[in-house]
């Protein structure tokens, strides 16, 4: 039975909305991909219910969703303020204190301990979305700091801070994040989500704890930051995939740069096989709707002719109303694109690495051969994942499947652009090997008799190294 799929991924943000199985169940036939844990809400166990069922669904239907542990990161918001919010005028003169109390006029308690430290006279800051401005007057680099209300507004409690021009002195992991990590890790998670990245070394330092658990999970690098776009193109080197975090880095950066910014972080991941995810309000409205706005089916389809590995949900499918209507609608949009004027096939330039380049090689020529053969499908035959990445990236017409030993694969490689993963774990012969994993495609229906198949693996196959061969087959 051949079962459509998008190539462009869809992520989703699980919460009370979709913590049923029914539902979580019909929102992954209708197309959802990836499911999104926030650590930024709920308790370790409510989390593991929700990882046992994801896991629950996939064992019973055969499904390869992955799951991406999102990392709270170094979130500063103020306390408690008092009458349920505080009006404030520009030109009002405030306290901003890292002694806890209840908010007033005079004075606003701030979570962050080194906001004294790490602020200078002059710095504006933002509360609430960037709803709200204040710009620092004074310091005491203790545990007070003077500011003037540029933008008033009613504060209410809980409110998160930027501070887009400030160089923080906080890590990118918090105690939080680290307990957090300890338990994802521990329970394999496939994708685990660095908030607030900064630079390279914050995604180094991660995967230095990742690979002494002994865990696969591999790290996406979400831009949410100025510091991050003045080293993006270290922190992509390093990471395994990426997320424009639209949200705090519309606010931390003028909202007119963002829809250039994302273009041009989602082609530098094209260009280095990273599979980048595009977030934030994508389909905001169907929190309370069943229809999307114009404006965000709009968003989503440029996202998706941007070259988005992934595009992701947020509110919409952890709190909205219509989480299975939202996933229809979001997936709808995407094959609406692909099927229409995507631009497939991006004849990427290989770079010379000794280690890597002659794998590179082969994989640009099977893209390049299904291009001309007309081919309808290419097969990586994989165990680390590397030759479906670099395949991948170039957005061929072919569909892209995956034929691997190694379970841990299938689900973190869901989150690639067109990818569609089978366990197969025989690998004898190259013939036989290549016989069976064709017959399956047909048998599946995603092959029909006389169509071309290129296949991609390693010679000799049963020691599974690196891609270094190419055969044009025939279903």
């Amino acid at each position: 039975m051949n079962e459509l799929h998008n190539r462009t991924k869809i992520v989703a943000t699980l919460g009370p909305a979709s913590a049923k199985k029914e539902v979580l169940l019909q929102m992954i036939k209708a197309g959802l991909n990836v499911c999104r844990i926030n650590f930024s809400h709920g308790k370790h166990e409510e989390h593991l219910q929700t990882i046992n069922l994801i896991r629950e669904i996939n064992l019973e239907n055969n499904f390869n969703v992955g799951i991406l542990a999102d990392l709270q990161g170094p979130k500063i918001r103020i306390g408690d303020m008092e009458n349920n919010g505080v009006a404030f005028a520009a030109g009002d003169i405030v306290n901003i204190i890292t002694t806890p109390k209840v908010g007033d006029k005079e004075s606003i308690y701030i979570t962050y301990t080194a906001f004294p430290k790490d602020v200078n006279p002059g710095e504006i800051f933002l509360l609430d979305d960037g709803k709200m401005q204040m710009r620092v007057l004074d310091t005491n680099k203790t545990d007070t700091v003077k500011a003037e209300v540029i933008y008033g507004g009613i504060l209410s409690s809980k409110k998160g801070v930027n501070l887009p021009f400030t160089k923080t002195s906080t890590p990118s992991l918090t105690e939080k994040d680290r307990e957090d990590l300890e338990f994802a890790l521990k329970h394999n998670i496939d994708w685990i989500g660095l908030s607030f990245v900064r630079e390279a070394k914050d995604i180094i330092d991660l995967k230095k704890i990742i690979a002494k658990s002994g865990s696969t999970a591999k790290v996406v690098a979400k831009i949410e930051k100025p510091e991050a776009i003045d080293n993006i193109d270290s922190i992509i080197d390093v990471t395994d995939g990426v997320m424009v975090a639209r949200g705090d880095l519309g606010v931390e950066m003028p909202m007119e740069e963002v829809p250039l910014l994302q273009k041009q972080i989602v082609r530098k991941c094209n260009a280095l096989a990273k599979p980048v995810i595009i977030a934030t309000q994508m389909m905001d409205s169907m929190v309370a709707n069943p229809r999307p706005t114009r404006a965000e089916a709009n968003d989503v389809a440029n996202s998706v002719l941007d070259g988005a590995d992934a595009v992701m949900l947020s509110n919409e499918t952890s709190v909205g109303l219509y989480p299975v209507i939202v996933i229809e609608a979001m997936s709808s949009i995407v094959r609406n694109i692909e099927n229409g004027m995507y631009p497939y096939y991006n004849d990427s330039q290989i770079e010379e690495h000794p280690e890597t380049f002659l794998a590179d090689s082969v994989c640009n020529s099977a893209v390049y051969l299904a291009e001309k053969t007309s081919a309808k499908a290419i097969v990586a035959m994989t165990f680390s994942g590397y030759s479906a990445y670099q395949i991948a990236s170039q957005r061929p017409k072919a569909r892209t499947f995956v034929f691997t030993g190694n379970r841990d694969l299938m689900n973190s490689i869901s989150l690639v652009w067109g990818v569609k993963a089978f366990y197969y774990d025989k690998f004898e012969t190259t013939d036989q090997t290549i016989k069976e994993v064709n017959n399956i495609l047909k048998e599946n229906g995603f092959v029909q008799e006389g169509e071309v198949i290129i296949n991609t693996f390693s010679t000799p196959i049963a020691e599974k190294g690196r891609t270094n061969t190419i055969k044009v087959s025939v279903a």
